[in-house]
């Protein structure tokens, strides 16, 4: 006989069948939920961070049953944000744009995550990727080659370079272009929904201002896509980057601009379009005859190319024109124009291109001294040449067998990254052909041009018989132009140059930056040569507009003190301006960038300070200078100074279709003043205190 406590009535019986259903589907609910959901979020073990990191996972519906391979997307989320792309919109936007993309195409896609403990103390949530001055305990670049290593190892993944993409927002824009360009031998194509302008990258106590529009030629290999919203508060920004990659001929770049009012992922679908045409562009699997990179890294690695320095603090390390019969090799301190890094060699092994034991005669030419030296290397077992030279700009050319004839070569018109010529008068460039060959050039002819209308060629061809091997060709007398500017900014121009000789022809193009019309001369200036001065400077009250002036005390430079820059010392240059970009920055002092292309006076730290409140990363930059102590009496050097100002400007009738402007823009402003230094004016530099 049974215990009637285990016996239900038979009355009952149906409603404890639908009772069982109920916890039967209750237990089973998370199963079928999970079935479900069109994305997985998994972890992996991280030596870079040492310890578990996430992702989130979106794989094709047939995945499982296909057996297929699949290319992938990597995307980086924004700042404050995780790997599972929810804290701007909770879920309701990215991700199922993302999820119905996946679903109708054969792609997978991973959402990495940029989550660093230390930076996830404060404002909204955190920022990622450790990408600050301060930063660089974790280096994301390493962590996202161990995230690759581990995708491609679980997944079935097409794992050549043009199968491999990458994508991201804001912050995550910006480690899209970085990475890829840190990477283009292992990422084919890259896009950035309003990228973040610039952060920093290296190892940690030299960390770079790394901008990606100063670094285009990295992705001159690269299939690379800009995506814009209208309204986006750091449009400035964006329109810089897209108007350096639409200036570049060699990368493939496209651009797109919605209309929308916030900082926002946009246009997702057609974006993640675009990766599947680089996906399907078989010119990406090969390795390219001629390259361009430049690396934030002591020691690097890229198109088989290796890399070691003893690089003393912040620098950036190029290779330029890299192809098998040569190089060119150089350092700053800062990009795109600091001078040469601290360092004493370069440890440069090129990739397995040579004849194993074989030969090759290779000559060095140096650019601080303008001499060329010549020496022998031997191609090792596998194929490679290791070269060591300078920090301070080598022209490397490789004779032997396997190693192709270099063209003849523009050597660097300035120390800098660009000549800065005035409108208006007649300009002499400093024109300088090396012929890296073993043997002479013969019939030579060169001609200037430019398609730019603004570009007058008042002389632009030069002839010479011969040109013997290692000699440099000096056209600085020769070639003559003339630049017409309007007021406001710097304006790039491309000057081009054909070179003709017995056998051959080569071209080549190079920019420069004309000083605008109608510089005011500074009527107010303080020389900071040691000495401390409180100047009122203006300060952003929030991200709705308005401002005022604060006082901020500064000791500056080297020096004695006196408010003079002298032979031998050390100075800021502060400037008074009447008025900044925003409405209420009036008779405040700012610090100066400086340009001149005077020897006699060197710009030797970069100045590098957060704006305030701006939420870009981008930094003011200005100039910490030097006078030589062999300039001679009675010299005179002009000078441009170069002050930014910036502004919260918010206009609050203004819509995007139904909706207002949802945060003011950040605007920043270039002011430039005309000041000549000369050792005639005993006070020149002095101001009212």
């Amino acid at each position: 006989m049974s215990d009637s406590r285990f016996r239900a009535p038979r009355a009952r019986t149906g409603l404890d069948g639908l009772m069982r259903l109920v916890l039967v589907l209750s237990l089973l609910s998370p199963l079928l939920d999970a079935a479900a959901q069109p994305y997985s979020d998994h972890r992996h073990d991280s030596k870079v961070f040492g310890e578990p990191r996430n992702y989130r996972l979106f794989l094709p519906p047939d995945y499982d049953k296909s057996g297929k391979r699949y290319p992938v997307i990597y995307y980086f989320h924004g700042h404050s944000d995780r790997y599972t792309l929810e804290k701007y919109d909770e879920g309701r936007d990215t991700v199922p744009k993302i999820a119905a993309f996946v679903a109708a195409h054969e792609v997978i896609v991973v959402a990495a995550d940029g989550y660093v403990a230390k930076d996830y103390t404060g404002f909204y949530g955190g920022a990622p990727y450790d990408v600050f001055r301060s930063g660089g305990q974790f280096d994301y670049g390493e962590y996202f080659l161990e995230l690759v290593r581990h995708i491609d190892s679980t997944y079935r993944t097409l794992t050549g370079r043009r199968y491999r993409a990458t994508s991201g927002l804001s912050m995550g824009g910006f480690m899209s272009l970085y990475l890829s360009a840190r990477y283009p031998d292992l990422i084919g194509s890259a896009s950035s929904f309003n990228s973040g302008p610039e952060f920093f990258a290296g190892e940690p106590g030299r960390r770079s201002l790394w901008r990606p529009k100063d670094h285009v030629a990295n992705h001159e290999q690269t299939m690379i896509r800009l995506i814009r919203a209208s309204g986006d508060y750091i449009s400035q920004y964006h329109e810089e980057t897209r108007a350096a990659y639409a200036s570049s001929p060699r990368v493939d770049f496209e651009f797109r601009q919605d209309e929308y009012h916030r900082h926002w992922a946009t246009s997702i679908a057609e974006t993640f379009e675009f990766h599947l045409r680089a996906f399907s562009n078989v010119t990406l699997d090969t390795t390219p005859v001629e390259w361009n990179y430049t690396s934030a890294q002591r020691q690097f690695g890229v198109w088989g190319y290796q890399v070691q320095s003893d690089v003393v603090g912040p620098a950036v390390i190029s290779l330029s024109h890299v192809s098998q019969g040569g190089f060119r090799v150089s350092t700053r301190r800062w990009a795109p124009d600091g001078p040469p890094a601290a360092c004493t060699t370069l440890d440069v092994l090129t990739w397995p291109l040579y004849h194993p034991g074989a030969k090759y005669g290779v000559l060095d030419y140096a650019f601080a001294t303008g001499k060329g030296t010549t020496r022998e290397a031997v191609a090792g077992p596998d194929g490679r040449l290791s070269i060591q030279t300078g920090c301070d700009g080598h022209e490397i050319s490789l004779s032997g067998p396997g190693a192709s004839a270099q063209l003849p070569v523009l050597l660097p018109l300035t120390s800098k990254q660009f000549i800065r010529p005035a409108p208006g008068l007649p300009i002499r460039l400093p024109i300088r052909i090396l012929n890296p060959r073993v043997a002479a050039l013969t019939g030579l002819r060169l001609e200037l041009s430019s398609a730019y209308p603004t570009v007058e060629i008042l002389h632009g061809r030069a002839d010479r018989s011969s040109l013997d091997s290692g000699e440099v060709w000096d056209l600085s007398n020769a070639l003559q132009v003339q630049f017409t500017s309007g007021e406001g900014d710097f304006t790039r121009v491309r000057l081009d140059l054909t070179i003709i000789f017995s056998g051959g022809e080569a071209r080549s193009s190079f920019d420069v930056l004309v000083a605008p019309s109608n510089m005011v001369e500074a009527q107010e200036v303080a020389v900071l040569d040691g000495r401390t001065r409180t100047f009122p400077v203006f300060r952003q009250t929030g991200n709705q507009g308005g401002g005022t002036s604060i006082g901020r005390t500064v000791t500056e430079g080297n020096g004695n003190a006196n408010g003079v820059l002298e032979p031998g010392e050390e100075a800021s240059i502060w400037v008074n301006r009447s008025q900044g970009l925003d409405p209420f920055d009036k008779n405040n002092w700012c610090r100066a960038k400086v340009y001149t292309d005077s020897p006699w006076l060197s710009e030797i730290a970069d100045i590098q300070e957060d704006k305030q409140r701006e939420w870009t990363g981008a930094q003011n930059r200005t100039s910490l200078v030097r006078l030589s102590q062999q300039v001679p009496a009675g010299t005179e050097i002009p000078l441009v100074l170069d002050c930014e100002s910036w502004s919260f400007t918010f206009t609050p009738d203004v819509r995007y279709g139904k909706e207002s402007l949802y945060q003011a823009f950040q605007l920043h402003k270039h002011h430039y003043f005309t000041w000549k230094w000369t050792t005639a004016e005993t006070a020149i530099g002095n101001s009212k205190e």
